[in-house]
């Protein structure tokens, strides 16, 4: 017998883009129920994804000293073997400490947490079944939000039951260091782990279809990045597909190239992008549908063709980051009860990209601009111009700038480097007001810091423009923005 409860709003996914769209409904006044599948929140983000391979990624930088090898007369390189309890003891303790918080954080906002698998029984009814429990549980909901996030895909022709064969949701649960990797699918995920285990000191093959490393990114980064990766130990099997993966109960798993080649390595990871999870919902009985790789439409407030039920995160596509699922949630529920909140989503979105070195960019890039017929100049400074970048020992770390040549506005920020995701901030801030070369120029940043590199690749611009020109007081004559 179904027990049934009425709420205000019914959030489906307790990940960045549910946690917040629930907390929003609560900070309005509104019954929110939550429902979660897995028996704790935080959602991929959380527990396989976000949070997971960014603390493994900083374990690495700790424990093989990779950040200190820059340095003169330091030598903190790895020194013994690591095990997979150094490695991700941390991890384990960081996501833990983070479930915690979210859930604490649900509980003191009155919202309600229900663990169960959800499906649409109708337009405003939720049905919820726990796992081993016969019983089920009906929310009705005035207002839905649709925010289960996506699962790895799994192609076929990779055995996933093997112990040596992993999706990136499951490869955090290993139970030994490998001794060699291969890591097929070039992404940004696939890129992310690749750098973490070279870091430390596994045999690290990373195996991709194309010849290009994250080609959506500014070309001088993906360039400076492959770069990078080369030192670190990565080695890159460009123009390959895994065309049969032959994984032994003893022995290392070997791998057919589409060249006829072989790779044998001790363990496999398979990073082949991510798919919605929104296929278990049962759509129809709420007049939805789900498009290419289960992807629910939606339009600017993230409402779905079903005015009261909206969709958030991974589960509606592209850009699908843990930042701006959390910001699509909060723009959903203001907008589903009619309040403004702190208005849309933010037009500039960062990306931020964990790889060995940091990558993070905001607003367009060159051949964006030039696809556009947008005049532009480039100004770009490198960490070790700037004393802070000395002093950490980055060595090819730098920042770009674009600028629209007419009057100096910024139009794209990219950086690679150590804090990146940070440093890109400053950018972010200066593409949302609409500001440009004579804000950077006439802030004062402080000193020793990475925000120095901002003033310096204005300066870049400015001598780059003044050359062009013939104009040595190029420096002095920057135009202010106009808008």
């Amino acid at each position: 017998m179904s027990e049934r409860a009425n709420f205000d709003l019914v959030v489906i996914g307790a990940g960045p883009g549910g946690e917040t769209a629930a907390l929003t409904g609560a900070r309005l006044g509104k019954r929110v129920a939550v429902v979660e599948k897995a028996p704790f929140v935080g959602g991929a983000a959380v527990n396989t994804g976000t949070l997971p391979s960014k603390t493994l990624r900083e374990t690495a930088l700790a424990l093989s000293g990779y950040r200190s090898r820059d340095l003169h007369g330091v030598d903190l390189s790895l020194r013994r073997n690591i095990t997979v309890d150094d490695a991700l003891r941390h991890e384990r303790t960081i996501k833990a400490a983070h479930r915690d918080q979210i859930r604490g954080l649900l509980d003191r906002y009155g919202v309600t947490v229900v663990h169960g698998t959800a499906r649409f029984a109708g337009p405003n009814v939720i049905q919820v079944a726990g796992d081993g429990d016969a019983s089920e549980r009906e929310l009705v909901a005035d207002k839905v939000v649709i925010a289960t996030g996506s699962v790895p895909v799994r192609p076929p022709g990779f055995p996933f039951e093997h112990t040596r064969v992993h999706d990136s949701d499951e490869l955090l649960e290993l139970h030994e260091m490998p001794r060699s990797l291969a890591v097929v699918g070039a992404g940004v995920i696939g890129s992310e782990y690749a750098c973490a285990f070279a870091a430390l000191g596994v045999e690290t093959y990373l195996i991709d279809g194309r010849n290009e490393l994250l080609p959506f990114l500014d070309a001088d980064l993906s360039a400076a990045l492959e770069a990078s990766m080369r030192r670190l130990g990565v080695r890159f099997v460009w123009g390959e597909r895994v065309t049969s993966c032959d994984a032994p109960d003893v022995g290392d798993v070997r791998l057919e190239l589409s060249s006829g080649q072989t790779l044998t390595v001790d363990h496999v990871l398979i990073c082949s992008g991510r798919v919605s999870r929104a296929g278990d919902l049962n759509l129809e009985a709420a007049g939805l549908r789900a498009a290419h790789k289960g992807r629910i439409g939606v339009n600017e407030y993230f409402q779905t063709e079903v005015p009261h039920v909206y969709a958030v995160g991974d589960v509606i596509g592209f850009p699908a980051l843990a930042s701006t699922s959390a910001e699509q949630g909060r723009a959903a529920v203001a907008h589903a009860f009619g309040t403004p909140l702190a208005g849309p989503v933010a037009p500039v979105l960062p990306t931020g990209i964990y790889t060995i070195p940091e990558i993070s960019a905001a607003g367009e890039g060159e051949e964006e601009l030039r696809a556009k017929g947008v005049e532009y100049v480039t100004g770009r400074a490198g960490y070790a111009e700037v004393a802070r970048g000395k002093i950490i020992g980055d060595e090819y770390g730098f920042l770009k700038l674009l600028f629209r040549r007419s009057d100096l506005k910024l139009l794209g920020a990219h950086v690679i480097g150590e804090l990146a995701s940070e440093v890109v901030h400053i950018g972010v801030m200066a593409l949302m007001t609409g500001a440009g070369a004579d804000l950077l120029l006439g802030t004062c940043f402080n000193h020793p810091t990475l925000g120095e590199l901002y003033k310096l690749a204005t300066h870049d611009a400015l001598l780059r423009m003044g050359r062009e020109r013939n104009d040595p007081t190029a420096l002095t004559t920057a135009p202010r923005v106009s808008g």
